[in-house]
């Protein structure tokens, strides 16, 4: 159905406008609907939720997405609880340049060397001006800086963050979130005066990213050091956080690096001590990235779409009125009514878009992982209640309006409970010993993660990422009680977790 107008102009130009009147969408459609399910195209289904729920798209730069903003809003609450925690704990944020000066790279062999074939570089300089990468990460632009502000014990310890961009040439397939050549991400940098505030610091960082990613993602880790051949390139040693995705790969969720003296040395960050004797300081670095939306998208969503944590979600409850013509003003306005009564506890929505049908706002919010729907209707008007549904579990139920705010709090906290069990349930039945190599070539094949004694040769570490795949995504944090066998053969009480990787 259209409307056919015409205009005329004085100067005899005539214009043809035609309205087009369409129906109400309802139901599924090419926007709200998935085209496969999570097990039968894992990889398709990944990229379709993250692009139809719009958390984020391709961007005409080849390697590189756009976050869209519901996306940014999903980070946003992640970066806002974390940044929360680290100010807490004595942390300032600051900013320092994308660019980064080469030489100030080459400073530090083996830091350079393990960003080589990552780095991307300006080559339109001035005459005579030296050679800048953009930002692959910030350790020795910030170095720099604290060889000028670090005098004496008084200024220690210095710990600055960054919320910033990172570019890092990657090679390998564009995958949202997962991999890009640009990304977002907190990073933070610490400066202390002995080796035991530098380790418990390293170790603080590291189990707040582990608060963060079970409280708040509801995904459970394995937390852990990383062996030598994965650690950060000019660190003593990392400790890494791992999560297991459904295709049975890990995913690492945030590290938190033990950086010793070594960038001490090479930028000559020197501090003179109570004793008056000069010192070089300890140091640490840990990161954060927008890799966890793709792990929460993964880990979480289902055939429908996405499904959010409570704690992230940027919409923890919309309200969707369900009326006709004759009922529409009454229903409407008791939708805003419930929205104003919600809206100082929670993050609620009211969906009053005339142009859809219920049904297909249901499709829609589902799609998009809001953890509650609240439907009220003319019906429920009258018996002076709320429809509540959940999306994790599809569970239906009336509530009466006056227990409305109580339920809704207590059901977001049952939603982030059961999203997280449900995880950890998962990652404890895919998670397996393996005794020999043989062992560990079938647990990969079969897409699991797999717990082995580990020797510590690099040999062997190599032989298995050769054969199988698969790499150490981090030595557990207890060692063995009794000695064992590594899959080489070797007597070990060193227990690793290995897996294939993102």
């Amino acid at each position: 159905m259209f409307l056919l107008f015409k205009i005329y102009f004085n100067v005899d130009i005539e214009l043809t406008i035609v309205i087009v009147m369409g129906k109400k969408k309802s139901g599924r459609d090419e926007v709200t609907e998935l085209k496969v399910s999570k097990s039968g195209n894992f990889s398709e289904w990944y990229n379709q939720v993250v692009q139809k729920a719009k958390l984020a798209d391709y961007a005409p730069i080849s390697g590189c997405m756009i976050i869209r903003p519901y996306g940014f809003a999903v980070w946003e609450k992640i970066s806002e609880w974390f940044d929360t925690k680290i100010r807490n704990t004595g942390v300032e944020n600051a900013y320092f340049p994308l660019f980064i000066p080469e030489r100030f790279l080459k400073k530090e062999a083996e830091h350079f060397e393990g960003f080589v074939p990552e780095v991307a570089w300006i080559e339109k300089m001035d005459e005579n001006e030296e050679r800048y990468a953009l930002r692959p990460t910030s350790e020795t632009i910030m170095y720099d800086a604290y060889s000028k502000w670090i005098r004496s014990w008084r200024d220690l310890p210095l710990r600055l963050n960054q919320w910033c961009n990172i570019v890092r040439w990657e090679v390998k397939a564009t995958r949202l979130f997962l991999r890009t050549r640009e990304f977002l991400w907190q990073e933070g940098h610490t400066a202390h005066a002995t080796r035991k505030e530098c380790e418990e610091e390293v170790l603080l960082r590291a189990n707040q990213y582990r608060e963060l990613c079970e409280e708040q993602l509801a995904i459970p880790v394995v937390m852990g050091k990383k062996s030598r051949s994965e650690t950060f390139a000019g660190a003593e040693y990392t400790i890494a956080l791992e999560a297991l995705m459904p295709d049975g790969k890990g995913l690492q969720m945030g590290t938190s690096h033990n950086l010793g003296q070594h960038f001490a040395k090479v930028f000559d960050i020197k501090f003179r001590d109570r004793d008056g004797e000069e010192k070089g300081v300890w140091q640490t670095s840990w990161g954060l990235s927008t890799r966890t939306l793709g792990a929460v998208t993964m880990v979480h969503g289902d055939d429908k779409g996405l499904v959010l944590p409570p704690r992230i979600a940027p919409v923890q409850a919309v309200i969707v009125p369900i009326y006709d013509n004759k009922t529409k003003e009454k229903v409407l306005k008791e939708g805003g009514k419930l929205k104003k009564r919600l809206e100082n506890r929670f993050d609620v929505h009211l969906d009053d878009r005339d142009a859809y049908s219920p049904g297909w706002k249901f499709n829609e919010w589902e799609l998009k992982g809001v953890p509650v729907r609240l439907e009220v209707g003319p019906r429920d008007i009258q018996k002076r209640q709320v429809v509540m549904v959940r999306r994790d579990t599809g569970a239906k139920r009336p509530v009466k309006e006056k227990e409305l705010a109580k339920s809704l709090g207590k059901t977001l906290d049952l939603i982030q409970e059961n999203l997280f069990e449900k995880a950890r349930k998962f990652l404890l039945e895919n998670t397996r010993q393996a005794k020999t190599f043989r062992d560990l070539e079938r647990l990969m094949k079969n897409k699991k993660m797999a717990e082995a004694y580990w020797c510590g040769s690099e040999k062997c570490e190599e032989k298995v990422k050769e054969k199988t795949g698969a790499t150490i995504r981090c030595i557990k944090e207890e060692s063995a009680k009794k000695e064992g066998k590594c899959i080489c053969g070797e007597s070990s009480r060193t227990i690793a977790y290995f897996a294939k990787a993102y």
